[in-house]
């Protein structure tokens, strides 16, 4: 059975509304779905009424930027009760936290000679503050001189967020961290499952550092994740079985690439069958 457990929308760094995007998983043939936007459940409700109407099972879900000690990483968080206080209020204050780091950036840029409306673009952004969108303001506003000074007429996205929004000189747009610690403690009043995201992407397959996790209460990996080689999932299998993790699979979908590319997005290439998930009944059942 086709499923797809990590998938973002407008809410957060997505390009398509949740609606939009249940059309979309739709005609891959997805029958199990999460939406997982980055530090925000905004979405869930439009996403959950919308898979009724194409039968997709909906599972709540939500991806956390985590610290703990030294690390930082990214978690999915799967069932969950999503109308709790106390969530709403973590994930509130991580948005307060973007919000005034992306203005300190938005005003030296302005002092620079940019066109920016500060308040305009950040009253945008009622959930979370997606660096791609801030960039697509940025661009459409300043394309001449954006052009001019990287010296290229068609720059990518990664280009221009490198020069103005990840720039020592003017300032570094970082995400908003959770502790894990802060985490483990609110599952166990609002339940749900915790899930180490797309490990391979930041090389965290590290048997240590899963065996530390798994003390504290983490309960599985990603491990079908278009960021994986066929290396890091044969090791991640291997991990998971020993640790006893529950693994899952996901197109991490953001947005179709657009410019007549001959490859779209991942599900193009790469699917999602529940059958290569140990334990995915426990998130799906």
């Amino acid at each position: 059975m086709r499923i797809d457990l990590q998938l973002h929308s407008t809410y957060s760094d997505g390009y398509l509304t949740p609606t939009e995007l249940v059309q979309f998983i739709s005609k891959q043939g997805v029958k199990i779905a999460a939406l997982t936007d980055h530090n925000t459940v905004g979405g869930l409700d439009e996403f959950k009424k919308t898979c009724c109407q194409y039968n997709i099972k909906p599972i709540i879900g939500l991806e956390l930027y985590v610290k703990f000690k030294n690390h930082k990483f990214n978690l999915l968080w799967y069932n969950f009760d999503d109308i709790n206080s106390e969530l709403h209020k973590i994930l509130r204050n991580s948005q307060i936290r973007k919000k005034g780091r992306a203005r300190k950036i938005l005003e030296k840029l302005l002092e620079q000679g940019f066109k920016i409306d500060i308040n305009k673009i950040l009253d945008k952004y009622t959930h979370y503050l997606p660096i791609n969108h801030l960039t697509d303001d940025f661009w459409m506003n300043n394309k001449i001189r954006i052009r001019k000074e990287l010296e290229n007429k068609n720059p990518r996205e990664n280009d221009i967020i490198n020069e103005y929004f990840c720039n020592k000189d003017i300032g570094i747009l970082r995400e908003s961290y959770i502790s894990m610690e802060r985490i483990i403690k609110l599952r166990k009043k609002i339940g749900g499952q915790l899930i180490l995201c797309h490990p391979a992407k930041y090389s965290y397959i590290r048997k240590e550092f899963w065996e530390t996790l798994k003390k504290i209460g983490l309960d599985g990996i990603e491990i079908l994740s278009p960021h994986h080689s066929i290396n890091a999932i044969m090791y991640i299998q291997y991990l998971a079985r020993e640790f006893d993790f529950i693994t899952t699979g996901s197109s991490d979908f953001h947005r179709h690439e657009g410019n007549n590319y001959t490859i779209q997005n991942s599900w193009q290439y790469f699917k999602i069958d529940s059958k290569y998930l140990r334990k995915i009944g426990k998130i799906t059942a």
